[in-house]
Parts: structure tokens; sequence; C-alpha cells
């Protein structure tokens, strides 16, 4: 089963539960909205990387909408936002821990031969395709950045 027919079936099962899927119901929606227009704007249609690509934008748009919730002291928002980061998390792949991160940045370090942080840029390169979609853009690129400073 693709990922967009887990999609549709996940959002009719929201649809009959009512009340209790209420969010849920939302959230698929917004997340079939921003695929559909991914799809219009580049006029064919997505494969599951691409559709992981999607979602994995919209978990990275709640989390910094999070941040900038608690500096405003909005609570309910938070709570909100992290209800529909939870079942976003669900179409992700297994996302992977800070160490198992910190472990392929140090071998992509030593692949690369990267010494300084000028040499970023190639340890980048030759580690996004080994985390896409597997762990948050954000902590790879501090990991990467301490343990070249260091």
């Amino acid at each position: 089963m693709s990922l967009m027919e887990k999609l549709t079936a996940d959002m009719k099962e929201a649809m009959k539960a009512r009340e209790a899927g209420k969010e849920r119901l939302s959230v698929i929606r917004l997340v079939r909205g921003a695929i559909r227009q991914q799809e219009i704007d580049g006029k064919k249609e997505l494969t599951d990387d691409d559709i992981l690509a999607v979602i994995g934008k919209e978990v990275k748009q709640r989390r910094d909408s999070i941040e900038e919730f608690q500096k405003g002291g909005r609570d309910d928002l938070v709570k909100q936002n992290e209800a529909e980061i939870a079942i976003l998390m669900e179409y992700l792949p297994q996302q992977l821990t800070e160490d198992e991160v910190r472990t392929l940045v140090k071998e992509a370090i030593e692949a690369t031969g990267a010494a300084t942080a000028k040499d970023m840029g190639k340890v980048m390169k030759e580690l996004m395709p080994k985390v896409k979609g597997r762990a948050d853009g954000k902590m790879v690129n501090t990991l990467v950045r301490a343990l070249l400073e260091s």
C-alpha cells in the first residue's frame, strides 16, 4: 500500500469515527492538501519519498510554530501542534536517536576527511541522504557543527 493510499484509508477511518477522529481528520486533510499542491506545482504524481518529504516539512513547520507559541505563552497552541506532530510522525519512518545520528556524523566526517567547520558542506552532502526523513535537519546540523569544532 502506497503512502497516499494509507493516508486516504486513514482519512476515511477518521471520518467514520466522527468526534473521536476530528483532529486526526483535520491533520490528514491538511497533509493531503499539501501533497496535492506539490503535485499540481510539479505537474507530476508524487512518489512515496516525495510524500515523506512533504510530511517532514509539515512536521518542521509545526516544530517551528511550537517554539514561537512557547515564547508567546500560548500553551493551548503548543499542545495542539504537539498532537498534530504525533499524528504526522505515524507516517514517517522510525526516527533516529541523537546517538545514532552522532555515529553517522562521525562516519561522514571520517569518510570526507573533514577537519574544520569550513568542511561542513562536504559532511552534510555525505550525511543527508542517510538521514533524510529519519532525523531533524536542525539536530543534524547542530551535531555536525559541534563535532567539527571540537
